[in-house]
C-alpha cells in the first residue's frame, strides 16, 4: 500500500502504540513491522487472532508469555558451535519456562488458533531439567551440574583453607618483625604478605609487587609456594570443568535448535495478538465486519490519536454514493474526518479492532491514498497548490476499483473559480475510476456539484453560533456552511460592514444559504426523533438481553437440580444393589434367617425411599398409568408375597385370583398383582434364581423394582443348605418338610442336609423322612468335600 499515505493518515503512531503493549523484543518487531494487508484472507486470519486473544485476556488476564526473552542470538550462537554463558542459559531456562505455562493455557482452549499455536510451543523437558539442575536462580553453576565438579570445588576449598592456615602462621609468628603490616594480600593471582624493604633477607621467597614508594615488597613466601601451587592447579581444574559443562550444555541448546526457533516464534506471535487485545480494550474498539462490496460503514467512530472527549461520527460512503463532499467552518472537524476514515481502514486491514461501534463495515482495499496537510516546500519552490497538485497527480495514476481517495482542501491554494472547476473534474474522474472518494472544500460550486450529482454527496460538520465552537458532529446529505459573517459578527466586527458584506452576495447564493437553514432545521428535528427511536430500540435490545439472560440462568439451575437428582439416585441404587449382592451371597451360602431377610428387604425399601421424585425417569415414564386389566392364562406376580405364576382363575367379583406357582395355588388380591418379571417357562428364560443385576439394555431400574426382585428372590431362592445340628428329632423334620417344599418351589435341583454325626439318630431321621418325601428324587450321604457321613445330599424332583 502506498506508503506515503499511510505516514500522513499516521498508522505509524497506532504501531507505536502497540509496540509498548508488548513484553519482549520480538514481539516488540513484530509490532513495528505491522502494515496493512490487501488479501481479505489474511485480513481474516489477523482479526480472528485479535477476536482469540481479546477473548482469552477477557476469560483469564494472567495468561501471558511470563519471563520470555529473545534468545534467537543465544540459539544461533550455539548452532554454530560457540559456548554460551550462564546468564544466556538462564534466559534460555526462563523462555521454556514462560512456553511451557503458555502452552498449558492454550493447549486445551476451545479457540482454534489459541490451540494451534499451542503445538508451535515446546516444553523441552530434557533441556529445562539439565539447565535447572546445572545452574541456581543467579547464574552460578551448581556442583551438581556434573559428577566431577562438585569434588573439583571441594578440593578448591581445601587446597584454599591450607595455604590461608599457613600464611596466617607465618603473619602471625614466624615473620612477624618484617612485615609491614600483619596482613595477607593478593598479586597476580597469588598470595603474599607485605615485607619491609629493610627486611628483605629475613623472608626467602618470590617478589611478585613493590610499593610505589619501594619501601614495601610483596612477597610470596616459599614455605608456602608449593600450597599456591596446589591451590592454583585446583583452580584451573575446576575452570577446565566448568568450560566442559558450558560447551556440553551450549551443544544440548544446539541440537534443540529448530524446537526453540520455533518456540520464540509462536511466543512472539501470542505477545503481538494480546497486544493487538490490550489496544483494542484501551481504545474501546470492536471488530469491523468486512463489506463484500466497497461500501464504508462506520457507526460512532473516533480517531484513536485523539484525548480527552471525544465527539464520535458517523460515516457512510459507496452505498448510493462514491464520492462524499465535507463542508463546514475551519476547525470543525473536516481534516478529522478524512484522517478516521482513512487510519479506521488501515487499521481494520492490518488485523486491529477499530474505535467504533459494533455494526460497522469496512472493505478490504486494494490501496489508500490520502492529500491532507500543507504540500508547500520552500527548498523544491513549490506553493501550497503546486505540492498538492504534484500528491494529486501521483494518486489520479494509480486510482482505481477498491482504492480509498481522501483529499484535503480539494482545489484550494490558486483562483476559486480555477480551483473550484479543477475540483469537479478531479471527483468526476475518481467516480468515473470506481475509486471510494472523500473530500474537504469550502467551495460553494463543490456542494452544489455534490447536490446534483448522483454519485456524490454532501456532508457537514456542524458549528454552535452561539459559543464560537464546532461540535465536530458530522451530518451526511447536508451541505456545511462557512458561517464567516456570522464569527465576524460575534467577535465584534462592526455591524455595517458584515451588512455590506451580505449585500454583495447575489439572490442565488442568498437563496441557496436560506434553503440550507430550512434544511438544518428540519434535520435536526429529525434527527432528534432518530435518537429517540434508537434510545427506544437500545432499551428494548437490553430487555431481551436480560431476558435472555433470566431464560439462561434458569435452564443451568433445572439443569443443575437435575443432575444432582440424577447422582443422588444413582448414589442410592448403587446402596441398593450393593445391598443386594450381599443378601444374595448370605442366601447362597445359606446362613440367612427369614427374620433377618424381612430386616434386609426393609432396609431396602427405606434406602430406595430416598430416591428424589423423577430422577432418572422421563416424563413419559413418570406419568401414572391406568388400571391393569387381568386375563386368565396371563403371568404375573404377588407384589407382597413375591410368589410368580399364571392366574388360573378370577372370582366373579373381580377383587381376587388364584395364581398358580410351582404346582401350588395361592389367592392374591387383585390390587396385590404385579408385572411377571420372568417368562413363561421355554420361552429362553434359564429359570433359577441368580442375583440381581441391570437390565440388559443398561437402563437405570426404579427403586420398586429392585425391591419386588429381592422379594422374589426370598421366594424363589432358599438357602442351598439347612442345618439341624442341635434340634430334637421332631422340630428337625418339621423344618426339614418345610425346607424341602420351599427349595421345590424356588426351583433348587440339589440342597444340603447338616445333622452332624453325633450318635446317628438324627441321620437316619432325615434320611428316612427325604427319602419318603414326594419331591424327593433322591437321597445319599455326602462325599468328602460335602461334609462326609455328617450331611445328607437331596436330589429334588
Amino acid at each position: 500500500m502506498d506508503a506515503r499515505s499511510i505516514a500522513l493518515l499516521e498508522f505509524p503512531l497506532i504501531r507505536d502504540r502497540l509496540a509498548t503493549h508488548t513484553s519482549f523484543s520480538p514481539s516488540r518487531r513484530l509490532a513495528e513491522a505491522l502494515a496493512p494487508e490487501t488479501e481479505p484472507v489474511i485480513v481474516a486470519r489477523a482479526l480472528d487472532e485479535t477476536d482469540q486473544a481479546r477473548a482469552l485476556l477477557e476469560e483469564r488476564p494472567g495468561v501471558g508469555i511470563g519471563g520470555a526473552h529473545d534468545i534467537g542470538p543465544w540459539v544461533e550462537r550455539a548452532a554454530r558451535g560457540g559456548r554460551l554463558d550462564p546468564a544466556q542459559f538462564l534466559e534460555i531456562a526462563d523462555t521454556l519456562e514462560g512456553s511451557t505455562r503458555l502452552h498449558a493455557a492454550l493447549s486445551e482452549d476451545r479457540r482454534p488458533l489459541l490451540r494451534d499455536l499451542s503445538r508451535e510451543l515446546h516444553a523441552l523437558p530434557a533441556v529445562r531439567s539439565t539447565l535447572a539442575r546445572s545452574f541456581d536462580p543467579v547464574g552460578e553453576l551448581l556442583d551438581t551440574a556434573s559428577p566431577r565438579l562438585g569434588a573439583l570445588r571441594s578440593a578448591v576449598r581445601i587446597a584454599y583453607d591450607r595455604l590461608r592456615r599457613r600464611l596466617d602462621t607465618i603473619v602471625n609468628s614466624e615473620l612477624a618483625g618484617a612485615l609491614q603490616e600483619p596482613i595477607v594480600t593478593l598479586r597476580n593471582g597469588r598470595y603474599v604478605v607485605p615485607v619491609r624493604a629493610d627486611a628483605r633477607s629475613r623472608v626467602k621467597g618470590i617478589v611478585h609487587d613493590a610499593s610505589g614508594s619501594g619501601q614495601t615488597l610483596f612477597v610470596e613466601p616459599l614455605v608456602v609456594v608449593e600450597l599456591g601451587n596446589a591451590w592454583r592447579e585446583a583452580q584451573l581444574a575446576e575452570q577446565e570443568e566448568v568450560g566442559r559443562i558450558l560447551d556440553e550444555l551450549s551443544a544440548l541448546v544446539a541440537a534443540s535448535a529448530a524446537q526453540l526457533r520455533e518456540t520464540l516464534g509462536a511466543l512472539a506471535r501470542f505477545d503481538l495478538w494480546a497486544a493487538k487485545a490490550q489496544l483494542a480494550a484501551d481504545m474501546d474498539a470492536t471488530r469491523a465486519d468486512t463489506a463484500e462490496r466497497p461500501e464504508v460503514l462506520l457507526l460512532s467512530a473516533r480517531h484513536p490519536g485523539l484525548a480527552g472527549r471525544v465527539v464520535p461520527i458517523d460515516v457512510r460512503l459507496g452505498d448510493g454514493f462514491t464520492a462524499l463532499v465535507v463542508t463546514g467552518p475551519n476547525t470543525g472537524g473536516k481534516t478529522v474526518t478524512l484522517r478516521t476514515l482513512g487510519l479506521l481502514a488501515l487499521m481494520h486491514q492490518a488485523g486491529l479492532h477499530v474505535p467504533a461501534a459494533p455494526g460497522s463495515r469496512l472493505p478490504i482495499f486494494r490501496d489508500v491514498f490520502a492529500d491532507i496537510g500543507d504540500e508547500q516546500s520552500i527548498a523544491q519552490s513549490l506553493s501550497t497548490f503546486s505540492g498538492h497538485l504534484r500528491s494529486i497527480i501521483r494518486i489520479v495514476a494509480a486510482a482505481g476499483p477498491g482504492t480509498l481517495v481522501l483529499l484535503d482542501e480539494l482545489g484550494a491554494g490558486t483562483d476559486p473559480t480555477e480551483g473550484s472547476a479543477l475540483a469537479q473534474a478531479l471527483l468526476d474522474h475518481f467516480i468515473r475510476a470506481g475509486s471510494l472518494v472523500a473530500a474537504t472544500t469550502h467551495y460553494a460550486e463543490l456542494k452544489a456539484y455534490a447536490h446534483t450529482t448522483p454519485s456524490a454527496s454532501n456532508a457537514a460538520v456542524e458549528f454552535d453560533l452561539e459559543t464560537l465552537s464546532p461540535t465536530y458532529r458530522l451530518t451526511i446529505g447536508l451541505p456545511g456552511g462557512s458561517q464567516a459573517f456570522a464569527i465576524a459578527e460575534r467577535l465584534g466586527l462592526p455591524e455595517a460592514i458584515v451588512r455590506d458584506a451580505r449585500s454583495r452576495l447575489t439572490d442565488t447564493q442568498r437563496s441557496f444559504e436560506a434553503t440550507l437553514a430550512q434544511i438544518r432545521e428540519r434535520e435536526g428535528e429529525t434527527t432528534e426523533l432518530v435518537e429517540r427511536a434508537r434510545a427506544a430500540t437500545a432499551r428494548a435490545t437490553e430487555q431481551l438481553r436480560a431476558a435472555e439472560e433470566e431464560r439462561r440462568r434458569t435452564r443451568r439451575e433445572r439443569d443443575e437440580a437435575v443432575r444432582e437428582a440424577r447422582e443422588e439416585a444413582d448414589r442410592i441404587l448403587d446402596e441398593v444393589r450393593a445391598e443386594a449382592a450381599s443378601i444374595r451371597r448370605l442366601l447362597e451360602r445359606g446362613h440367612v434367617a427369614a427374620p433377618a431377610l424381612d430386616a434386609a428387604l426393609q432396609g431396602l425399601e427405606r434406602t430406595a425411599a430416598r430416591l428424589p421424585a423423577g430422577a432418572g425417569t422421563s416424563p413419559a415414564a413418570s406419568a401414572p398409568a391406568g388400571p391393569r386389566t387381568w386375563r386368565v392364562g396371563e403371568r404375573a406376580r404377588s407384589l407382597t408375597g413375591g410368589w410368580e405364576g399364571r392366574i388360573a382363575a378370577l372370582d366373579r367379583k373381580g377383587s381376587r385370583v388364584s395364581l398358580e406357582a410351582g404346582g401350588l395355588r395361592v389367592s392374591v388380591p387383585l390390587e396385590d398383582l404385579g408385572e411377571a418379571l420372568t417368562p413363561e417357562p421355554g420361552t429362553g428364560s434359564t429359570g433359577g434364581a441368580g442375583p440381581w443385576r441391570p437390565n440388559p439394555a443398561g437402563e437405570r431400574p426404579g427403586a420398586s423394582t429392585s425391591v419386588d426382585q429381592i422379594r422374589l428372590s426370598r421366594a424363589r431362592t432358599v438357602p442351598s443348605s439347612l442345618d439341624l445340628r442341635g434340634a430334637r428329632v421332631d422340630e428337625a423334620l418339621t423344618a426339614l418338610d418345610r425346607y424341602l417344599e420351599d427349595g421345590s418351589l424356588a426351583g433348587l435341583d440339589r440342597v444340603t442336609v447338616i445333622h452332624g454325626l453325633g450318635t446317628g439318630a438324627l441321620r437316619d431321621a432325615v434320611r428316612e423322612a427325604a427319602s419318603a418325601h414326594p419331591l424327593v428324587k433322591s437321597v445319599r450321604a455326602g462325599e468328602r468335600g460335602e461334609g462326609g457321613d455328617g450331611a445328607t445330599i437331596v436330589s429334588l424332583g
